[in-house]
């Protein structure tokens, strides 16, 4: 694997069901972006644009490379929480971290 993940959720989830969520989201990242070797630099590259944009850039300050890419991570990063929270309602504010 390119990245490792780790999902914070809430205390009353099991390490059982924690680990089913982070594998639910990990596999809908990786579909979503095409290859889990994408989710490291395409993370890396949404944050910074994020950094430099803030979290609701218009689409004219983007170049559009950049309008791609931060689409492309919304998207993805959109998938992955549904497919990890799915029937677990009460994990609903988890928080991920990806690093390389």
């Amino acid at each position: 694997m390119s990245y490792t993940l780790r999902l914070y959720a809430f205390e009353d989830a099991s390490p059982q069901q924690l680990q089913a969520a982070e594998q639910r989201f990990r596999k809908a990242l990786d579909a979503s972006l095409g290859d889990a070797s994408l989710v490291a630099p395409v993370y890396a590259a949404y944050c910074r644009m994020v950094t430099i944009y803030g979290e609701h850039p218009s689409q004219d300050v983007l170049s559009p490379e950049e309008f791609e890419i931060f689409t492309q991570w919304q998207a993805a990063e959109a998938a992955a929480l549904t497919a990890a929270l799915g029937p677990h309602r009460y994990m609903g504010d988890a928080q991920f971290e990806i690093s390389p």
